[in-house]
């Protein structure tokens, strides 16, 4: 008897080891073609830009790639970047903005929402690096066309200056769009003033920072601003009574490519 109940013991051992092994093959299974398609879906995106490039290189130009295993690895290195910065997205950036977002809404303490929205708007912009970029060249042009004065000192405080100057703008879009959300006005009167506003300072800027603020409205709206941003807007529009977060939870990125313009033109009013 006893003999018979461990013959049985290891049958149902052997068993439960075959089923584990099976669910772990089915497993990673799934995670595999999960990330072949996402790999695919992110060449897609890619293809595109990748059939101009050789179209112009080679039936324009006409010369051959150069380094054409660094452009190749290059290449590769941009689908695999961007299929985890899309999957970083979804798993990271947006459930915590939207979370937030319900959390604050939830709370019930609307100063407490604003600082929050300040603060996201103005740290996200602050670390975008397109708008390091962007300040670092506009302070080496100022000081090459003698706008500022040409040492390292001054085009520091030129090129940080243009970043807070930014980033306080977006900081104050995201506040404007958040009290959008909760007191439900019309977005296009906002944006139809405040572009009257950028038109009006446009008369009065400096004309050698007005190329500047126009593309500072789009360099503040890139990888890390957007996702959290979008993400506060729909969580909102879910939670608050009587919105919708088609129509009320976008928005945010009209307000924060908006005020950085006519900000950044007042600060051309201060150096120029």
């Amino acid at each position: 008897m006893l003999f018979l109940n461990n013959n049985y013991f290891k049958r149902i051992n052997a068993f439960y080891l075959c089923f584990n092994k099976i669910i772990y093959i089915v497993k990673y299974k799934y995670y595999f073609l999960s990330i072949i398609k996402k790999l695919w879906a992110a060449v897609t995106d890619l293809i595109p830009i990748i059939i101009v490039v050789v179209f112009f290189q080679t039936v324009v130009i006409r010369q051959p790639f150069p380094q054409i295993g660094e452009v190749i690895f290059g290449i590769l290195f941009v689908i695999v970047g961007l299929m985890l910065f899309i999957e970083g997205l979804e798993m990271g950036l947006f459930p915590i903005g939207e979370s937030m977002a319900y959390a604050l809404a939830k709370k019930g303490s609307l100063f407490w929402l604003m600082v929050f929205s300040f603060l996201l708007g103005f740290s996200t912009t602050i670390a975008e690096p397109a708008l390091i970029a962007v300040a670092k060249e506009a302070s080496i042009i100022s000081s090459g066309a003698g706008l500022i004065e040409n040492n390292q000192e001054t085009m520091d405080t030129y090129a940080m200056g243009l970043r807070l100057t930014v980033a306080f703008s977006v900081g104050l879009a995201i506040v404007i769009g958040v009290l959008r959300i909760l007191k439900g006005w019309p977005l296009h009167f906002l944006i139809i003033g405040g572009y009257v506003l950028v038109m009006l300072m446009t008369m009065i800027a400096p004309e050698a920072i007005i190329g500047l603020a126009y593309d500072a409205g789009g360099v503040t709206t890139s990888t890390i601003t957007v996702p959290l941003v979008t993400a506060l807007g729909v969580g909102l529009a879910t939670v608050i009574k009587g919105r919708s977060p088609l129509l009320d939870g976008f928005g945010l990125i009209a307000f924060a490519s908006l005020l950085p313009m006519i900000f950044v033109m007042a600060y051309g009013l201060f150096w120029f």
